[in-house]
Formats: structure tokens, C-alpha cells, sequence
């Protein structure tokens, strides 16, 4: 029942924030997640991060709490706008709130002056994700290494069911020639796939258990401790609502599906 009560409290957080994948990105199955981990807390996590703000993190995770949203502060930080902070939570995309931990606010805030608009949540999600995922081992992922030189390596949290993760799967062969390494992290976009990816991720050849499930195999392997919620809680803190979700090596969310050769193109731009 306690699985429950967090997917729906996740949802109705997701609703509130209206959460979902900008259309103008690259292509995604946009199906809602409600596979999270069971261990969120009603109280907000320490952090060793600098620039946390404890005291806007509790009166967050205290607001949460009285409206029945049961889902955990991990980081709340500050972002160049004056009195505006960055709210990392577990099992639910991060969000920008006020310093009284009252009000979260939905939507990108534009920082005007500059040669152009920039958008202030960008670096902030890109940092954030590029630490996080370089901290994935690698026994964690199914790798498809580059042939030849490894000019970049992205990161793909990926559903066997989805459509456009399956068209990017076609395309592995064409991605890896181009010198990028795949790093895939399950993302299963509800319960229903959720036994999939993780009979993927237990199998003794998880590259071809992958492969096989995208072309529509059923794939069956003994029940085993696996990483597939806690990449689901991952994607999650990145901000991913839908698959395939693409990052770049400097954490840069690349978007969804793209075909191989401009792929190959944003990865490199973005090594660094």
C-alpha cells in the first residue's frame, strides 16, 4: 500500500506541475512513470552541497507534507535570480521555488540582458546531471561502445516499449560507427513494462536481452537485484518525463529521438 500512496502523491505532484515534455524537443513516448523508489521520508535529506539552503529545503518539505504530497527534498539552491532557488525531489522533476518554500513555480524563467535569452534552469540541469550520471557505474548500464575512437558518449534512459527508443536502437550500429558510445538506463514508463526492463537488466547478456526486446521478443530471466527503480528515480532529478531521454557527457539533455547523424553531431558538440 505504501507503493501506492507515493505513485499517486507522485502523480498528483506531476499534475500540479503540469509535467510533461516541452513538444518542441526531439521526439519521446510521453507516457507517465509512476515506478519510483519506496523509500522517500517526510523530513529533507542533509546535503553536503555548499550552496544548499537547509531552512528553504524544510519549509518546502514541511508545505509538502501539509498538502499530502508525499515525496522527498534531496537539494533546494539558489539561481542567479534574486530570491528565486533550484528544488531537487526525489520522484518528481525538479522545480524552481520562492525563499519561503510556499510556492512552486511552473514553467521557464528567462534571464534577459545578454546577447540572447538565456534560460537559468539550463545550466543548472545540465551540472546537476552530468555529475549524477558519471556517478552511475558502469556495471549499472547496458554499454554500446563506439567502433574505433570514442569521440563522445551519451547517456539514454530508455523504455523496451517505446516506439522512438526503438527506432533509435535501430540506428545503435550507425551511432557507435560515429565514434559515440550509448550508455542506456532503464526508464519503464508505468508498472506494465516495468517486469521487462528489469528481466532486461538480470539477464546474463544484457545487450542482447535489449536489443531483443525492442524488436518485440519477450525476454525472461530469473528475479535479481537490479538498478532499475533507482534509474527511474534518477531520470526523475534530471527532469526526464519521457523516453527515449538523451544527455550528452557535459549533461546537456540532448532531447529525445534524433536520427544518427544529428545525434552523432550534438554529441561531440556537446563532449565538454
Amino acid at each position: 500500500m505504501k507503493f501506492i500512496k507515493i505513485a499517486l502523491s507522485i502523480a498528483t505532484l506531476s499534475a500540479l506541475l503540469g509535467c510533461q515534455q516541452n513538444e518542441n524537443t526531439p521526439q519521446t513516448d510521453k507516457t507517465k512513470s509512476t515506478t519510483t523508489q519506496s523509500t522517500l521520508s517526510n523530513t529533507p535529506a542533509q546535503n553536503s552541497d555548499p550552496n544548499h539552503q537547509p531552512d528553504i529545503a524544510k519549509a518546502l518539505q514541511d508545505n509538502l507534507n501539509k498538502s499530502g504530497i508525499d515525496v522527498h527534498v534531496t537539494s533546494v539552491v539558489p539561481t542567479q535570480m534574486p530570491q528565486m532557488y533550484w528544488a531537487t525531489i526525489d520522484g518528481a522533476s525538479p522545480v524552481f521555488v520562492d525563499k519561503t518554500g510556499s510556492y512552486i513555480i511552473d514553467g521557464t524563467i528567462v534571464e534577459l540582458g545578454g546577447e540572447r535569452p538565456v534560460d537559468i534552469a539550463v545550466k543548472i540541469r545540465s551540472t546537476a546531471a552530468k555529475t549524477a550520471l558519471t556517478n552511475v557505474d558502469d556495471s549499472q548500464m547496458i554499454i554500446f561502445p563506439a567502433k574505433g575512437e570514442t569521440k563522445a558518449v551519451i547517456y539514454a534512459f530508455t523504455d523496451p516499449t517505446c516506439g522512438y527508443c526503438q527506432k533509435l536502437h535501430e540506428e545503435i550500429s550507425d551511432i557507435n560507427a560515429g565514434g559515440i558510445e550509448v550508455r542506456y538506463l532503464a526508464w519503464p514508463r508505468g508498472d506494465k513494462p516495468l517486469p521487462l526492463a528489469e528481466a532486461i537488466w538480470c539477464s546474463p547478456d544484457r545487450k542482447d536481452a535489449l536489443t531483443r526486446a525492442k524488436k518485440g521478443e519477450s525476454i525472461n530471466a530469473p528475479a535479481c537485484d537490479n538498478p532499475v527503480k533507482t534509474h527511474v528515480a534518477l531520470g526523475y532529478s534530471l527532469g526526464v518525463t519521457g523516453t527515449p531521454a538523451i544527455f550528452a557527457e557535459n549533461g546537456v539533455q540532448l532531447g529525445g529521438y534524433l536520427p544518427s547523424n544529428e545525434l552523432i553531431k550534438s554529441a561531440i558538440a556537446n563532449k565538454n
